[in-house]
């Protein structure tokens, strides 16, 4: 029987096997990559709002504690959103006549809530309570970064599962003392690991690595 295929073939067949084995590990790693890029994961890109709030100002010039507006965060699984007579308790005396916080004023005329943009946020499949993080003590700044140095609000973690998991498994890296927890400004010590165990067996935290801890 004659030969179908020229020597050629053998030689082709073999690229085409390795040019395929790597066109399928390039793609995953494409996909890896995307996955984590700004892009999907919004990290470090502030969202258009109904008023550019800035936290730089609010909580890194004036001080404002986070608890002042985000009321819930310490007794419920949400932070909570501030309505608009929290914005004006100072903004009917300051600026009270800007344009920039026509929205805010109108808000509070009408009494339709301002349409915040959320930042941060987890699927619908993950369950996540800010009240026992923050009995724990894990700090605002630990998911949330430096938001007293944010003009305009970001997302400054992925919160992917591996970000979570990391603390979960290592809680003595992260815990701080809770008259630190909402210190967006507090540094870890040189011996955080020493201190953070004394902490984690003061605070009964437990390595929560079960799957339903989370997806419920």
């Amino acid at each position: 029987m004659p030969q179908l295929f020229p020597r050629s073939a053998n030689t082709f067949s073999k690229f085409s096997i390795v040019l395929g084995f790597l066109l399928v590990v390039g793609s995953l790693f494409l996909i890896a990559f995307l996955d984590r890029s700004p892009y999907v994961t919004q990290v470090g890109l502030a969202r258009e709002q109904p008023i550019p709030f800035s936290h730089k100002h609010h909580v890194g010039g004036l001080g404002i504690d986070c608890r002042y507006c985000h009321t819930s965060v310490e007794t419920s699984s949400f932070a909570g959103i501030p309505p608009t007579e929290t914005c004006m308790n100072c903004h009917s005396i300051l600026f009270s006549e800007s344009d920039m916080l026509e929205p805010v004023r109108k808000s509070f005329r009408t009494g339709e809530p301002l349409a915040w943009n959320r930042v941060n946020d987890v699927p619908d499949y993950v369950y996540f309570d800010h009240s026992i993080h923050i009995a724990k003590g894990i700090g605002c700044a630990t998911c949330h970064g430096r938001v007293d140095q944010m003009p305009l609000m970001m997302k400054a973690k992925t919160f992917h599962m591996g970000f979570c998991i990391e603390c979960h498994k290592e809680p003595e890296k992260f815990v701080r003392p809770r008259e630190h927890v909402f210190d967006p400004a507090w540094e870890p010590p040189e011996d955080q690991v020493t201190i953070g165990r004394r902490l984690v067996k003061a605070y009964g935290i437990k390595r929560e690595l079960d799957c339903n801890i989370c997806h419920r």
